[in-house]
């Protein structure tokens, strides 16, 4: 099994910049494919972005060219990486693995990972 702590959410002006961070405990993180989720208030979680376990990403549509997913195997971390950011991004943003068998499945539905970390909240002020 693995553990995951997300970290970096806070306050910022809308065209700022965060750093989320998933730290995994536990088994290597090298086995698992990662996604980043989010939930805004009244609303259905939403995937955001994912990562295989070679490297390969795919994000939404709605944070293409603002948001980018990456990880580092060695220090069991993926991040997300949220520039420009907008009002509508205000959400709790989740992490979330699942043991991949592939290099290179992305995947995109909450059904599809089976650990998942308590959440980071993300607000952006207008």
């Amino acid at each position: 099994q693995v553990q995951l702590v997300e970290s970096g959410g806070g306050l910022v002006q809308a065209g700022g910049s965060l750093r989320l961070s998933c730290a995994a405990s536990g088994r290597t993180l090298s086995t698992y494919a990662v996604g980043w989720f989010r939930q805004a208030p009244g609303k259905e979680r939403e995937f955001v972005a994912g990562i295989s376990r070679d490297g390969s990403t795919y994000s939404a549509d709605s944070v293409k060219g603002r948001f980018t997913i990456s990880r580092e195997n060695a220090k069991k971390t993926v991040y997300l990486q949220m520039n420009n950011l907008r009002p509508e991004d205000t959400a709790v943003y989740s992490c979330a693995a699942t043991l991949s068998l592939s290099l290179t499945a992305l995947y995109t539905r909450e059904g599809e990972y089976d650990f998942w970390g308590q959440g980071t909240q993300v607000t952006v002020a207008s």
